[in-house]
């Protein structure tokens, strides 16, 4: 039989009502990232978050499977993209968001904030002058802007921790918090890459967690559990203070932060985060090609445990 956690899978979340989005959820099985489409029912304007770019890290391939499945998503449903939305610039995977933009036509935007992450990978990379974010997205979001997904209402919240600038996006009873919360039964994502901090963490999860109680809650992975091998991302912030294994009520902040850092302290970095993120902080573009008409990445040595 089939391993589910390797296979692609989409599951619709339908609008509970007035001001309440239609949600997609597109799983990625090489990275256990989710991908979503989220759409005015009244409207059919949609918003692409967190898509895909996939990338075979044994021989640097890319390919465009995941966005193509996105995309595939939004003709069956007559949709039309207004956003192409990252909530950070991801270590895991590298993001569509440049690809999106000039297959739909739509801005692209991300986090205010990355400008900051730039500054960290920059000097790790020794490219001084190689990433804008200005340059390579449309809009750069502040805490608590407002904009709009057809008619419906979207708010932007910092939830720095796994990053020092990720961005959650607030639609209706639609929360999109990224790198910050896992399933219940997988409890919340790591803060050990560079700018991320486990009591930024805790707080930004205490921000997310009290949001109305019915709120849907959508992750940015899924790994499954020892006893769970069916992937899972939605989850609402009643159902997280009741079961997440990490965060429900009654955990106390600094237990949370000692479990947090023991765990990271475990584990290994990303097998695409070198590459990714000197991707993703171009906004999902390519360096650019060299006299033999090649792409080139620049990987650092000796710089990480």
């Amino acid at each position: 039989m089939s391993d589910p956690l390797n296979l692609p899978l989409v599951r619709h979340s339908p609008s509970t009502g007035a001001g309440s989005p239609d949600v997609w959820g597109i799983y990625e099985p090489d990275t256990g990232s989710i991908q979503y489409i989220c759409a005015d029912p009244a409207t059919k304007k949609a918003a692409l978050i967190d898509v895909v770019w996939n990338f075979n890290p044994k021989n640097y391939q890319f390919s465009t499977e995941g966005m193509d499945q996105v995309l595939d998503l939004v003709k069956e449903n007559g949709l039309t993209v207004e956003w192409v939305l990252d909530t950070h610039p991801h270590a895991d995977h590298v993001m569509a968001s440049a690809h999106l933009k000039e297959r739909t036509g739509a801005p692209n935007a991300i986090g205010a904030l990355v400008p900051e992450i730039v500054k960290i990978w920059a000097d790790l990379y020794n490219l001084p002058d190689a990433f804008s974010p200005d340059r390579d997205f449309d809009h750069l979001f502040e805490e608590g802007e407002t904009f709009k997904i057809g008619e419906l209402d979207a708010k932007v919240m910092l939830s720095p921790g796994h990053t020092l600038g990720s961005i959650s996006y607030v639609v209706g009873d639609a929360a999109f918090v990224h790198d910050t919360l896992m399933q219940p039964d997988a409890g919340t994502s790591r803060s050990d890459f560079p700018g991320g901090k486990t009591s930024e963490l805790w707080d930004s999860i205490q921000d997310i967690l009290a949001l109305p109680g019915n709120t849907r809650l959508y992750v940015g992975h899924d790994y499954g559990t020892k006893e769970r091998k069916e992937p899972m991302w939605e989850a609402t912030v009643d159902e997280h203070k009741a079961n997440n294994i990490h965060v429900k009520d009654g955990t106390k902040r600094e237990d949370y932060i000692e479990r947090r850092k023991s765990r990271d302290a475990t584990l290994s970095l990303p097998n695409r985060i070198l590459a990714a993120l000197q991707i993703n902080l171009r906004g999902g573009r390519l360096p650019p090609a060299e006299g033999d008409g090649n792409h080139y990445l620049k990987l650092p040595v000796n710089r990480f445990d």
